[in-house]
């Protein structure tokens, strides 16, 4: 059985795998060995881990990852929000010609990213826009949490069918989807690891993968490991 270990920006992610996709992936044949949190520097020997924006701490960690598990039946995934990626990120420079072109800009940066990696046992991933993006592919379900919820679930869903897709509500300082969801309901922004996995959780796979067309394409290439060959470690 192929053994997938993800490394994700932060705890929200690191609950979703644990909750959400451990599970699915096990129907595949998929081991998820677990979700590591990256790394947003060092300090007096100290890693610090989650919310880095900064590219060389996390990449670095990341190397160490794959070389402590070097076996060819292995496989590591990302997790990483294009909102605010890391600075530094390969690919930046291309892929800000394409910003009108969210998902060729996406694809832009894995490519670099696992190019720069180098390891044929790594697949690459970039959230488009971030994790809140699955949160709007079902935003009546904030009433489960708030109460008095029906003007923002409307404002929410008025977001999403003007972008025409979750993933294409975009990533401006104000009206990325973390942000769109803070500004309907406040309480959200302390309580994205408990209240945003639950209510993902409640989307369901599904339906994520139904309205995110790159969230789809990742999970795909994660359901085939379960019959994926033996690879070897090169990087």
């Amino acid at each position: 059985m192929v053994r997938l270990y993800f490394y994700v920006e932060g705890q929200t992610e690191q609950e979703y795998v644990t909750r959400v996709l451990r599970p699915h992936l096990t129907g595949f044949g998929v081991q998820v060995m677990g979700a590591v949190l990256a790394a947003s520097g060092r300090k007096h020997g100290h890693v610090s881990r989650g919310g880095g924006r900064r590219y060389q701490p996390m990449r670095k960690d990341l190397g160490n990852l794959l070389r402590q598990d070097a076996r060819g039946d292995a496989r590591f995934t990302t997790m990483f929000d294009l909102y605010a990626l890391h600075d530094g990120f390969p690919g930046s420079d291309e892929a800000e010609k394409q910003r009108a072109i969210p998902r060729e800009r996406i694809l832009t940066l894995e490519r670099a990213f696992a190019a720069d990696v180098g390891d044929q046992r790594f697949i690459a991933h970039i959230q488009l826009y971030e994790f809140a993006t699955i949160l709007l592919c079902e935003p009546g379900h904030f009433a489960l949490v708030y109460e008095k919820s029906d003007a923002g679930i409307a404002a929410l869903q008025a977001a999403v069918a003007e972008a025409t897709s979750p993933e294409l509500v975009n990533d401006g300082e104000t009206t990325a989807p973390s942000k769109r969801i803070i500004s309907q309901f406040p309480q959200y922004g302390g309580q994205k690891t408990t209240v945003g996995v639950e209510l993902a959780h409640c989307v369901g796979i599904d339906t994520t993968r139904t309205l995110c067309a790159h969230f789809d394409r990742w999970l795909k290439s994660l359901e085939s490991l379960g019959s994926a060959p033996a690879a070897g470690c090169s990087g």
